[in-house]
């Protein structure tokens, strides 16, 4: 089954058109994993599939009801079963760790104060930072705040995960760590995950699929090896971050 499904996708700013005519599936449990130049509007089609931007034209698909046709009554039990880590991780700084995990449990479920207490160590625990606990988001480091995003985007429970760089300015060891993380949890929960990321080791060891987001569309590459192996010259210099090429020409 198709979580989500996108049809002939059109987004704009303005007079701004970012990508044009996108279509793709993202299957039930599976992880697809959007790469692409900078600037070309990867983390704007997160978003669209995210239910956060509204497209120009096309239609969405969540769990094969058609998104863009839903009151906003009717989308709330959608929005519930996402989860979305943004780029900067968007936590609240004057909450510590465990109440920013408790935040949205308290504001969108019916669970008990103690209920919801459990829950959040649950996820700290999860995450790998339980002493955390009671110390702010500045008061613990890159790696650390990324965890407990992780955590928080995680806390309802959602089915589907959105990930926006989720190893953006972390060092080498602490992405592969994060993205281990991430891998561990959607098999424990048999979610399905699409994320942005910029560096092709972590999309290699995430992805089930990958896309590349090029000249206002998506090419959908494949596997992981069939992404290395591509034939078409954009993608060919991408992967392997080659100065000359396609996405370099003058």
């Amino acid at each position: 089954m198709n979580m989500i499904s996108l049809q002939d996708i059109t987004i704009a700013f303005e007079s701004q058109e970012v990508l044009k005519n996108v279509s793709v599936d993202v299957r039930s449990g599976e992880a697809l994993v959007l790469v692409g130049p900078s600037g070309q509007g990867k983390t704007t089609l997160l978003k669209t599939m995210s239910g956060l931007i509204t497209p120009r034209n096309g239609k969405i698909f969540i769990e094969q009801q058609e998104w863009l046709t839903l009151s906003s009554k009717q989308k709330l039990p959608l929005l519930k079963k996402m989860g979305i880590l943004f780029q900067k991780n968007a936590l609240f700084d004057s909450l510590t760790c465990l109440e920013n995990i408790a935040f949205p449990l308290r504001e969108t479920t019916t669970l008990s104060d103690w209920e919801i207490q459990k829950k959040a160590e649950y996820f700290l625990d999860a995450v790998g930072i339980p002493h955390a606990r009671d110390l702010f988001p500045d008061e613990i480091s890159g790696g650390m705040q990324k965890r407990l995003g992780i955590a928080r985007a995680l806390a309802l429970d959602p089915q589907i995960i959105f990930y926006d760089d989720p190893t953006a300015g972390l060092d080498p060891i602490t992405s592969k760590k994060i993205i281990e993380l991430i891998i561990d949890l959607k098999k424990k929960k048999n979610s399905t995950v699409v994320a942005v990321t910029n560096d092709m080791n972590r999309a290699y060891q995430l992805a089930d699929r990958i896309a590349m987001v090029v000249d206002k569309n998506l090419l959908i590459t494949g596997t992981p090896e069939e992404t290395k192996n591509h034939k078409d010259p954009r993608v060919h210099q991408f992967v392997r971050g080659s100065l000359d090429g396609p996405l370099t020409a003058p």
